[in-house]
């Protein structure tokens, strides 16, 4: 197992029960005490988790926190590709559609590499690169300018300025979290700014949240519930959420990891 991986593992597992032994996991992940320890070593010195005696928590200021885009990038996979399946379908040809910062949008990239004849707008570096790897004559790439969050997502008044230029018929948007009363949320004041300029450019906003992201709530909100077109999320979703969901959302759709 790669070291990014152990480390979104382990980002995983104390994200959800909010604190785990240093036993505990070199058990379930199979390595030395001495290598969870290094791993939460340096968590720690990037601010995502707090190392205690004989263990780890959660992060105290975990709502300001941004994971980096390569811990994202491997946790709940498997969600994350059944919801940019369904994502994908909404895409057609002659498409202008925005693909925002995040792994889950990144996902969702993959699957739109072989789509003629749309128009890419991003502010997401990771996208912009998968694009270029299979460049297409018949298909548009804009990479917006701006401030590099640890997403790797392009942010601020440059980001700003360049979305108000287009008309967008779709915009697809990770969140940190999804709540009833905070709605879609991020950890980065200046993303969310850049966020509610994209979403006023769209025909369509359309999120892309797995089942783990409700009732998470990062430090700012940037839309309301009732303000997406459409949440794409997953299966296994609380009865009560889910019937939330779709109280406040025109389309909500499942999707089978």
């Amino acid at each position: 197992m790669l070291a990014a991986q152990r480390k979104a593992l382990i980002l995983e597992e104390v994200s959800l029960s909010g604190a785990r032994k240093i036993s505990d996991l070199a058990a379930s992940l199979g390595v030395s005490e001495v290598t969870i320890r290094r791993d939460v070593e340096t968590l720690a010195e990037q601010g995502l988790v707090d190392k205690v005696h004989g263990g780890v928590t959660a992060n105290t200021l975990s709502s300001t926190v941004e994971p980096p885009f390569a811990f994202n990038s491997l946790k709940e996979q498997n969600a994350k590709d059944a919801v940019a399946k369904l994502a994908a379908e909404m895409v057609h040809p002659g498409q202008a559609i925005a693909l925002m910062g995040g792994s889950s949008v990144y996902a969702l990239a993959k699957r739109l590499r072989d789509v003629p004849s749309i128009t890419v707008v991003t502010n997401s570096v990771p996208v912009s690169d998968l694009f270029a790897q299979q460049p297409r004559a018949d298909q548009t790439v804009v990479l917006t300018g701006g401030v590099r969050t640890p997403t790797d997502s392009l942010v601020g008044n440059i980001a700003t300025e360049v979305f108000s230029r287009f008309n967008l018929d779709l915009v697809f948007m990770g969140t940190h979290g999804m709540d009833i009363e905070f709605g879609f949320s991020s950890p980065n004041l200046v993303e969310a700014d850049t966020n509610r300029e994209v979403i006023r450019r769209a025909a369509k906003f359309v999120i892309l949240a797995d089942s783990t992201k409700w009732g998470s709530r990062g430090f700012t909100s940037f839309a309301e519930l009732s303000e997406a077109d459409t949440v794409i999320t997953t299966e296994g979703l609380d009865p009560a959420a889910l019937a939330t969901l779709r109280e406040n959302v025109s389309e909500v759709l499942l999707a089978r990891p």
